[in-house]
Parts: C-alpha cells; sequence; structure tokens
C-alpha cells in the first residue's frame, strides 16, 4: 500500500465510523505505521467523519511531528503500542457507546474485562485488560500500554474507552467493532444468567 493509498484508507474508516456512530464530535484517533517507519495518525480535535488525507498529521516513532497537522496529544500512547508489539501496525482508539458505558463501571476484571461468552472476540480479540484511569494525554497511559502491548491486542482505559491494535488498518477496525458489539450484546443481556465459555473451548479457539 502507498503512502497515499494509507491515507485515503483512514479517511475512508474515519467516515464510516462516523456515520455509524462509533465516533462522535471531536473524539478518538487512528494511527497507522507506514513503510517508512514514520506513523500517520489523526490530527488534534479532528473529527473521525471530516478528515482529509492530505492534513493527516505524519509523527516519527520518537514523537517528531514532521508533517501534516497537529497530532492528537493522544499520539504518546500509540506509539507506545507500536515501539512494544512489533506486530502493531495500526491503532485505533474510539469513544464509541458501549465500550465506554463498560469502561465507566466498578469491578471490572483488570485482566479480562470481557468474560468470553462468543467464540468471536475471542479468535478475534483475545482478553482485554483495563488500564487505569488518567487523564487524557497523560504520561501514565503511555507507559502502561508500553508494559501491555506484548501480550495483548486489545485495551479498556477505565472511564475513557478502548483502544485496539492491528496488523493493518482495516484488521484494528474490524476488530475493535467486533468488540464494541459485544459489549452491545453484555448491555443487551444484562444480568440474565449467560452460559459463558467453558476454559476447554476457549483453548480450542486460540489454538486455531
Amino acid at each position: 500500500m502507498t503512502e497515499q493509498q494509507a491515507r485515503e484508507e483512514m479517511v475512508r474508516l474515519g467516515a464510516s465510523f462516523f456515520q455509524r456512530g462509533y465516533a462522535t464530535g471531536s473524539a478518538g484517533n487512528l494511527s497507522l505505521l507506514l513503510d517508512d517507519g514514520t506513523l500517520l495518525a489523526t490530527p488534534t480535535g479532528s473529527c473521525l467523519g471530516e478528515l482529509a488525507a492530505q492534513r493527516l498529521s505524519t509523527v516519527t516513532l520518537e514523537g517528531e511531528w514532521i508533517a501534516g497537522d497537529k497530532p492528537s496529544k493522544e499520539i504518546a500512547f500509540h506509539r507506545a503500542l507500536y515501539l512494544n508489539n512489533p506486530d502493531c501496525r495500526a491503532v485505533v482508539h474510539l469513544h464509541s457507546h458501549y465500550l465506554t458505558a463498560l469502561s465507566c463501571l466498578q469491578n471490572l476484571d483488570s485482566q479480562n474485562c470481557i468474560r468470553p461468552f462468543t467464540p468471536y472476540v475471542v479468535m478475534r480479540v483475545g482478553d482485554v485488560p483495563v488500564v487505569p484511569y488518567y487523564k487524557p494525554g497523560d504520561a501514565r497511559l503511555a507507559e502502561d500500554l508500553a508494559q501491555l502491548a506484548p501480550r495483548y491486542r486489545a485495551f479498556l482505559l477505565a472511564n475513557h474507552g478502548p483502544v485496539v491494535v492491528g496488523k493493518s488498518l482495516q484488521e484494528a477496525a474490524d476488530n475493535t467493532e467486533e468488540l464494541e458489539e459485544t459489549a452491545r450484546l453484555m448491555f443487551t443481556l444484562g444480568d440474565r444468567a449467560i452460559r459463558y465459555l467453558t476454559a476447554h473451548e476457549v483453548a480450542e479457539l486460540r489454538s486455531r
């Protein structure tokens, strides 16, 4: 994929998220790793539904802003994920409705906030650890994600929303949507008795 194609993909996926209600206002940010080792990212304060391909931010992995509009202050935690997970080629961070609602609940399992009850979340995402609450842009977000990055593909920021990585921006987007749908199912099921997947069933899915 050329850089121009990558820019166009980011614009397309941002608009898709916005039009379908996964993102509102100027909330959320996207990034991907270009072939030259720099990051392409959504600018600060930008609406995912109104991105312009040539105004996207270009940032080095060291954090130097080199082209385009000023990047989001949250690019620091994106960089932490790339630097600590060699398989990470893209990051999606949204304030999507159901995952953000889930992030506001007390007593979540910090090691995995979504106990598996469908096979798809296991196959596409795996365990989802909870990162403690820090104000947006706090350096500790990047520090905590750097520690978790080698072992996980998705994270829930307490009182904030999801962060999902992928080997491509499309994969990260697909995995984010799978996670959001799972959270929606959790709220739909409510306090009904759920048949969770057994440890054997989860292990079988992970071995695929």
